[in-house]
């Protein structure tokens, strides 16, 4: 584990001008309380125009990555935690979808988790399904704090003990706690898209790469990428992230990923 945290201003412009892509969590890390502000979505867009491009790599539903893989000005879109990546190829207006577990598989799980959410909601006063399961292909996503008054810590420990004691993974994110049944997380299928879409062996070239992300269910890119980046908020869950990131920004949400932006493209312009 990394005990010291440094700020983004200490990031070496020559190992910034080297990434070529920055993966990023979405809520809390581009979003500011639940909105995506016009300052994150035009970095999204800068670095884009810079020729770096951006990945978001979120717990959302696939539903919403359609959405973000067509409209917004990204490189692809990890989804569910690690369940799929989608990819829009906008030359020949396809969509390619690529998922850890094939439909038949993905059908059998999602009756097994409808019980748990059932007995989730049950249990835990306060809890409820998140408004988005809807939209959901892969897991199932219990609300602490989004549309819901925040769980006390004991809540969210119980509710992850539940998905654990029936074989599910669980992870906890800025809003939710996810779970799902299968191996993959937010690494291994960011590793995926990285071989299949950009045609590179994240093991061999993670130097080329930043992650941003802002809680728990992002210490396994936190651990993975030397380059990983937390935006300010990160520190509000300092006791249960298994690994921190190696740099801190001083904005918290949007505006950090925003301080990350113009470092980046900086970094450019000092070359130029």
């Amino acid at each position: 584990m990394r005990v010291k945290v440094k700020l983004l201003s200490e990031f070496p412009t020559d190992d910034l001008r080297c990434v070529r892509c920055v993966f990023t969590d979405i809520d809390d890390t581009l979003t500011d309380d639940g909105c995506l502000t016009a300052n994150a979505y035009g970095a999204i867009a800068a670095l884009d125009e810079a020729g770096i491009s951006v990945v978001p790599i979120t717990g959302r539903p696939a539903g919403w990555c359609d959405l973000i893989a067509r409209l917004w000005p990204v490189g692809g879109v990890v989804g569910e935690n690690g369940a799929f990546y989608f990819h829009y190829d906008r030359f020949h207006r396809r969509m390619e979808r690529f998922y850890a577990d094939p439909e038949p598989e993905r059908s059998t799980k999602r009756e097994k988790l409808i019980s748990i959410g059932n007995r989730i909601v049950d249990e835990i006063p306060g809890s409820a399904i998140s408004a988005d399961q809807a939209y959901r292909e892969t897991d199932l996503a219990i609300d602490f704090c989004e549309d819901v008054s925040r769980l006390s810590d004991g809540q969210i420990d119980r509710i992850v003990s539940i998905f654990q004691e029936s074989g599910a993974t669980a992870k906890v994110s800025s809003i939710h706690i996810n779970g799902w049944f299968g191996e993959y997380d937010k690494l291994s299928m960011t590793r995926i898209f990285a071989a299949n879409c950009l045609n590179v062996d994240l093991d061999k070239q993670h130097e080329h790469f930043i992650f941003v992300g802002d809680s728990p269910n992002d210490a396994p890119m936190f651990d993975f990428f030397p380059n990983s980046v937390g935006v300010a908020n990160v520190w509000s869950f300092k006791d249960r992230l298994e690994t921190p990131p190696t740099y801190i920004t001083k904005s918290r949400g949007g505006g950090g990923f925003s301080e990350v932006a113009a470092a980046l493209i900086a970094s450019r312009k000092g070359a130029a």
